[in-house]
């Protein structure tokens, strides 16, 4: 049924029709549909598109859904990708076509846009407070006996509260809860000692409206992390699941999670979980990295753990967007129209990478741009060189990081090498 509803809702997807609400479109596409205007395989540069416009490479994204496909197999990882990464159903399914064991999320407003799309595993990297979500999702699990949904918890009033709302919604199955292990003093969320988790495991055992199935947490967050420190945090997460095994916490399971691995260090946690050691249930390995499927020019470029492990492969960087010289004010300056509202910039600034000409829709490396500032609506480019760059030259810009990319486009060009555009990523946030 979900296999369903996820074609269903790709299917409405494709009938939606655009108009000015889509930032960059061919205004003469008005009134198509995506699927209509995907369909005529129009180019990127030369049919209508305006600039700003954010791009994604149908060949980078496919590599990058292959190569993590590939490395969870070969490490016998299952694989729940961080959906906020993209917000994009369409991304979702490629993922789930690709082996994804299901979708994480960080809110329940993800997950009601996940379940929308029929997505049936999900993992809320986060602890559930709220009694509104908590009766939606207690309908939503009464509703569907195949709908499988994993939360955090990481304290005694968290429990008390995700308890109350579920017992006051008349909850007929219990919601399946990981303990959080911090990842150290001054890290985020999460239990900050051993003790503390055993606490939370003997009040869990004491309510019928939540079953505990495991533990999880961010390695991510282990201060001043290093392959060293994280890997040592890796084995406390791995021995709080024995120890709680041992205790009798994950009788009668058919399967018990162990979850953690962002984008950043997922070879370490691979690494761990090899040597874990068996329990008294199999047990579900799971990763949940997410900026894979789009990859980056800066964050994830520098942190990949595919640079520690080359031999394993190499993500692709997916995103480029195209913007134009609009401002010429100085031999020494230029200005793009593209800027905070069309960049991620929370962690680095954009990298200028390719000019095509204005002029004849030649393509030459951007030699001597340098992106230095971005006001809302233009990016501020230094040049090396009076003749560097002109007034209508297009210019590509790598971002750094893919999270907070996405989340300002809402429907985002897939693109072939030559320009070819050949669908349309729809993203919700």
């Amino acid at each position: 049924m979900s296999g369903e509803r996820l074609a269903q809702g790709l299917k409405e997807l494709a009938e939606e029709r655009v108009d000015h609400r889509f930032k960059s479109l061919p205004p003469d596409a008005d009134g198509r549909t995506v699927g209509e205007l995907a369909a005529e395989r129009r180019n990127l540069f030369r049919d209508g598109f305006t600039t700003p416009v954010l791009a994604l490479s149908a060949e980078s994204v496919e590599h990058n859904l292959a190569l993590m496909e590939t490395y969870a197999e070969r490490h016998d990882l299952a694989f729940a990708p961080h959906g906020k990464t993209s917000m994009a159903p369409q991304l979702f399914a490629r993922q789930l076509e690709h082996g994804a064991w299901g979708i994480t999320a960080a809110v329940p407003h993800q997950v009601r846009v996940y379940r929308s799309y029929g997505i049936d595993r999900i993992f809320l990297a986060n602890e559930v407070v709220d009694a509104v979500a908590l009766r939606w999702l207690a309908a939503e699990l009464a509703a569907d006996p195949d709908f499988r949904f994993l939360c955090y918890v990481d304290s005694l009033r968290g429990i008390e509260l995700m308890d109350t709302a579920l017992r006051e919604a008349g909850a007929t199955r219990p919601v399946d809860v990981v303990i959080e292990l911090g990842a150290g003093d001054g890290a985020r969320t999460g239990v900050r000692t051993e003790t503390e988790c055993l606490e939370l495991a003997d009040a869990l055992a004491g309510v019928d409206t939540l079953r505990l199935v495991g533990v999880a947490g961010y390695e991510g967050e282990v201060p001043d992390a290093t392959t060293e420190r994280v890997t040592a945090w890796m084995r406390r997460l791995v021995a709080l699941a024995e120890r709680l095994d041992a205790a009798g916490r994950f009788a009668d399971l058919d399967r018990i999670v162990i979850s953690a691995g962002g984008s950043a260090w997922f070879d370490a946690v691979a690494d761990v979980f090899a040597a874990l050691p068996a329990l008294s249930a199999p047990v579900l390995k799971l990763l949940r990295s997410g900026a894979y499927v789009s990859h980056d020019d800066g964050q994830y470029r520098k942190l990949t753990p595919f640079n520690r492990v080359p031999e394993e492969g190499a993500l692709q960087p997916a995103f480029r967007l195209w913007a134009q010289v609009v401002s010429r004010p100085t031999p020494q300056q230029a200005f793009l129209n593209a800027g905070k509202r069309d960049a991620a910039y929370d962690l680095h600034l954009p990298e200028a990478q390719v000019v095509r000409s204005g002029r004849d829709g030649t393509l030459r490396p951007a030699d001597g741009l340098t992106v230095t500032g971005l006001s809302d609506q233009h990016a501020w480019v230094a040049t090396e060189r009076s003749g560097d760059l002109e007034v209508g030259d297009w210019v590509a810009l790598g971002l750094s990081h893919p999270c907070t990319s996405f989340d300002k486009w809402q429907l985002i060009p897939l693109i072939e090498a030559d320009g070819t555009v050949t669908d349309f990523i729809r993203t919700f946030f």
